[in-house]
């Protein structure tokens, strides 16, 4: 059997490195900034607005009558009916990491207890278009990371299967 020889083999690793680099996307603080909260759900008491991140959803309740924050004691999540965790942030809105961040007219409920009061405000997820499956491929912010994410990994594949034919074909000569 013969040995890459040193080119080819250091071509591989570089090509698998930089592939990797571009495929896996680090979360960073900028991606916990919410796009333009959109009011999703209301009561006669509060209002739920909803803002997508690229890492989940971050929920804000103001109260109904004058948009004040609502002082919240306890708050459960559940989108589709499966629990989320929520984590209070320092502006007073809470924050939902999800694993599956592409939300498609989800169903959203919260159950908020505030003044006493124990509420259930639900809704669907829909905002401002992104993140949907039909916005990916419509256009906008979600296709551009969507498509360039897909090219990464045709890239790779396909130097992947011409390093192998390459390595073949100097073992067969």
């Amino acid at each position: 059997m013969q040995a890459v020889s040193g080119l080819n083999s250091s071509l591989a690793a570089g090509v698998l490195v930089c592939g990797s680099l571009l495929c896996a996307a680090p979360l960073r603080a900028s991606d916990s900034a919410p796009g333009p909260l959109t009011p999703v759900a209301h009561s006669a008491l509060v209002t739920l607005e909803v803002g997508r991140t690229p890492a989940g959803l971050v929920l804000r309740l103001r109260h109904t009558a004058d948009d004040t924050p609502v002082s919240v004691t306890d708050l459960t999540v559940s989108v589709d009916g499966k629990s989320q965790l929520a984590m209070r942030r320092a502006d007073g809105s809470w924050f939902v990491p999800l694993s599956n961040a592409v939300l498609a007219d989800d169903r959203l409920e919260v159950v908020v207890a505030h003044d006493g009061i124990r509420e259930v405000l639900s809704g669907r997820i829909t905002v401002a278009g992104e993140g949907s499956a039909a916005a990916r491929h419509t256009g906008g912010t979600a296709s551009v990371l969507w498509d360039h994410k897909q090219m990464a990994w045709w890239i790779l594949n396909i130097t992947i299967v011409l390093i192998a034919a390459i390595a073949i074909s100097r073992r067969l000569s």
